[in-house]
């Protein structure tokens, strides 16, 4: 039939009054029973069967069902889960297989709270739904029960649906209101009217008896309808804050709070319920802006932070109190809804769509806009904070849980948080929207691809801190920052004791902990012997110091990189002795030639010399691990006032990714030191899935180093493409390259993202002092984190005595199919693409004696 032909609703009358139900009609319900609904319902599924409609039943909720099973009706039964993405999906899939013209009943939506905890949405299924059945010219019919839902539901519903009716009775008649009748009029035909199931009568009221009857009824049914203008969100939680104040058992009310806010990850589940008091989940509640999950990294730290107030409580004496804000998963596909985005973002998860629509959704996401309700709250946060700084961080509903990290994946965005209310609240939303949009990152995309949770949801909460720190003239910034792991699989010092955990320290924003950033390192503090340092020498710990921090200046709005010099006239005296250390060997060189001046350089001296402070993070390490039953690795601030007082910010805990080895690799003896392409010890990290490679990719460094700095990104978009080629065609890669793989800057090495070199099972880093390219895996990093949870093996060349062996010349010998992948000849010299011959050669890995040996028999 045609889009608005006229259909046969079964009572006669009301078609007449309502100048018929029409083809792409969706017929909204609002009732205070469901026998109310059924009245109007078995008429219209009576009359569809005498016309021979394609009647589909959609079967999903708990009540009885509306619908008997009889042949000329198909039921449909779609499981009703938490998972709004995957209910709402398998519904259209439904809908789309059925076609034009289909005649619909669904079961009622008001029960979609039972998975979804909220009206908020039900509403968006409706949004995203009614469409649907609108442009495929069917009619569906759907109940909703009165007093139930928030007004911004009900407003959801009304603005997008064709029909919405409102049903009320008393003792002797059926009431109808019509609410909405999109594109229909008559004088009487938004009157209330009486309808009588027996005999079809369906009449306006015009007389004032009648009409002082309706309503009563109407007044009847409100004042009966629980709080009818809340969420069911909101009615939940005060009701259980009202349980809680008169004395009553909230324990099953406190799991409930948890399933549906903390988290889904069962472990975690039960260790929030452990250690979360009802306050806990009520100052979650009072903090949060919208509903669903506050997700994975914002539960991780609240629940470390309940740990650690539970277990330690000397500890939690120093924690800084945390006044952070969430914003809860379901605003993330609200706002997908709002801005027309839904058909888009359900069009990407598929197979086809997946990598080739992520950046235009990106797009979209960044230029849609915020519902003014949603905008209001936005400014109570910005309110709270006053002009202090905070950071949007993303915190994902799979985000780092067991197995998932996500480590550097999705966005983070830190907002200076100046100028008028307007300027900072565009800022506010535009930091959302970037974490939002970070979401369909290709780094981010294959993560998920490769740990099969591609066709899963991954709804974006946010977690929003209020950036810890103190102001130093115009720059904003903690006095230290960093990570901390409970364990340490990558071994610093060989005499370091790896359970003792270890931090990653540097000055300033913690950022600079886990960015790979040129000549800047951090402090690595191995917890056993947290003074302990690799380097003997002053001029090796000026070297190998934190060459940048990272601040905020207030007076520019923006985030810098600075070095030690430029910020030094700020840093008051007593932190000098806590954060700096000199460096006495240049020093005396100075004195030598007449130049008498200090020469300072970051190191954290006074912070690691502090044995209760070392002490505590090492406790609190080991304590929240004890809790997981897993290493934890963790993000932290230490604030110190001139009077040596000190506050710990606990700002993020999640499970760290680590690998182990329970049985060790025989290196077998007696191999031609010919048929070696590379032979080390104590460089390498991690186990190898490979036992024999198939492709070894060379980047040739002193060719690299003399090809001009503009080209030098063509190299890693090789690197890149030679990686997606083979990707899924299961084949044993290794990647060799100059310097520092991870880094953005082409003179430490490739300038690489760890999408570009998933695929490869062993990445070599090579020094080579021609060049002044140095290897520098750094532990805590997110390039260090993806490899070790993609079980990637990483080893490196020095030219020390750790390299026994290392000639990549043997590899000349092989196929080079680089021309295959790079029209460029001026790439075919610097990048070679080895093809092994099968048996060819041979890894083998020996992680506890940290020997690596690869043979080349070719």
């Amino acid at each position: 039939m045609a889009s608005f032909d006229r259909v046969k609703s079964g009572i006669q009358e009301m078609d007449q009054a309502l100048d018929n139900i029409r083809m792409g009609d969706n017929v909204v319900w609002r009732v205070s029973e469901l026998s109310q609904f059924k009245l109007f319902m078995e008429p219209f599924i009576k009359q569809a069967i005498e016309d021979r409609r394609n009647i589909i039943y959609f079967r999903f909720a708990s009540h009885e069902p509306l619908l008997e099973d009889r042949p000329e009706i198909k039921t449909i039964t779609v499981p009703l889960s938490h998972r709004f993405e995957t209910f709402t999906v398998d519904i259209h899939n439904y809908i789309k297989q059925e076609g034009k013209d289909a005649f619909y009943v669904f079961d009622c939506l008001s029960e979609l709270q039972a998975a979804w905890a909220t009206d908020l949405m039900m509403g968006n299924f409706f949004r995203v739904t009614c469409p649907f059945l609108f442009i495929l010219d069917t009619v569906a019919f759907f109940p909703i029960i009165r007093g139930k839902h928030s007004v911004q539901a009900i407003n959801k519903i009304l603005d997008t649906t064709q029909l919405f009716f409102d049903v009320y009775s008393d003792s002797k008649n059926i009431y109808v209101r019509p609410e909405k009748v999109w594109n229909r009029n008559s004088e009487t035909m938004f009157l209330p009217h009486t309808y009588d199931p027996a005999t079809s009568e369906f009449r306006p009221i015009l007389d004032g008896v009648k009409s002082s009857r309706f309503y009563h009824a109407l007044g009847q049914a409100q004042r009966s309808a629980e709080e009818q203008y809340s969420d069911s969100w909101d009615r939940f939680f005060n009701l259980v804050k009202l349980k809680k104040e008169s004395g009553s058992d909230v324990t099953e009310d406190c799991s409930r709070m948890c399933n549906i806010m903390m988290t889904r990850d069962e472990k975690m589940r039960l260790m929030v319920k452990k250690h979360f008091s009802p306050d806990d989940y009520f100052a979650v509640r009072d903090h949060m802006i919208g509903t669903g999950m506050i997700g994975g990294k914002a539960c991780g730290m609240l629940l470390a932070r309940a740990i650690i107030k539970n277990k330690e409580p000397d500890i939690s004496d120093v924690l800084e109190p945390h006044d952070s804000f969430y914003v809860g998963s379901d605003v993330y596909y609200t706002y997908i809804v709002d801005n027309n985005l839904w058909d888009l973002r359900v069009n990407q998860r598929t197979e086809e769509g997946y990598f080739e629509l992520a950046p235009e959704f990106a797009d979209k996401i960044l230029n849609g806009s915020f519902a003014e309700v949603m905008r209001e709250k936005f400014v109570r946060i910005i309110e709270y904070y006053g002009q202090d700084p905070y950071i949007i961080r993303s915190s994902s509903i799979l985000e780092d849980g067991f197995g998932n990290a996500f480590a550097g994946k999705y966005e983070s965005v830190f907002c200076v948080n100046r100028g008028s209310l307007e300027e900072r609240l565009d800022e506010f939303e535009h930091a959302i929207k970037v974490v939002y949009a970070s979401s369909m990152r290709l780094s981010a995309l294959d993560y998920r691809k490769r740990r099969g949770l591609d066709k899963r949801d991954e709804q974006m909460a946010l977690l929003i801190q209020r950036v810890s720190g103190s102001y130093y003239g115009s720059f904003y910034m903690p006095c230290a920052a960093g990570v901390g792991y409970s364990f340490s699989p990558y071994r610093v010092m060989k005499d370091s004791d790896p359970s003792a955990g270890m931090l990653r320290l540097v000055m300033g924003l913690g950022t600079s902990a886990v960015d790979r950033t040129e000549g800047s390192y951090p402090r690595i503090v191995n917890l056993d012997m947290p003074e302990k340092s690799n380097y003997s020498s002053s001029a090796d710990k000026h070297k190998f110091s934190q060459g940048k921090a990272e601040v905020i200046d207030m007076s520019e709005k923006a985030l810098k990189k600075l070095t030690l010099y430029d910020i030094l006239p700020d840093i008051p005296k007593y932190l000098h002795k806590i954060l700096l250390e000199h460096d006495y060997d240049a020093e005396r060189r100075l004195r030598e030639i007449g130049k008498d001046r200090d020469v300072e350089f970051i190191s954290c001296k006074g912070l690691v010399a502090n044995e209760t402070l070392m002490s505590q993070m090492k406790r609190m390490l080991s304590s929240i691990q004890e809790e997981y039953d897993y290493p934890v690795d963790t993000e932290f601030t230490i604030n110190i006032s001139e009077s040596g007082e000190y506050s710990i910010d606990l700002l993020q805990c999640r499970p760290l990714q680590v690998q182990k080895s329970e049985a060790g690799t025989i290196i077998p003896p007696g191999i031609p030191e010919e048929n070696i392409l590379l032979e080390s010890k104590g460089s390498s990290m991690g186990m190898c899935k490979a036992t024999e490679l198939d492709l070894i990719v060379y980047v040739d460094p002193v060719k690299y180093y003399t090809m001009p700095y503009s080209e030098k990104h063509l190299v890693a978009k090789l690197i890149r493409k030679i990686n997606w080629n083979y990707r899924d065609q299961n084949k044993h890669m290794m990647l060799i390259v100059p310097g520092r793989v991870g880094t953005s800057s082409p003179e430490l090495g490739v300038p690489t993202a760890f999408s570009d070199i998933s695929a490869y099972e062993i990445i070599c880093e090579t020094e080579e002092s021609k060049a002044g390219y140095n290897p520098e895996l750094s532990y805590g990093s997110h390039i260090f984190q993806d490899l070790v949870e993609a079980e990637i093996l990483y080893t490196a060349v020095f030219q020390n005595e750790k390299t026994l062996h290392f000639v990549p010349e043997k590899l000349s010998k092989n196929k080079d199919l680089v021309r295959e992948f790079e029209e460029n000849e001026k790439l075919w010299d610097i990048v070679h693409v080895y093809e092994m011959p099968e048996g060819s050669c041979k890894v083998y890995n020996d992680v506890a004696g940290e020997h690596l040996l690869i043979t080349c028999y070719v």
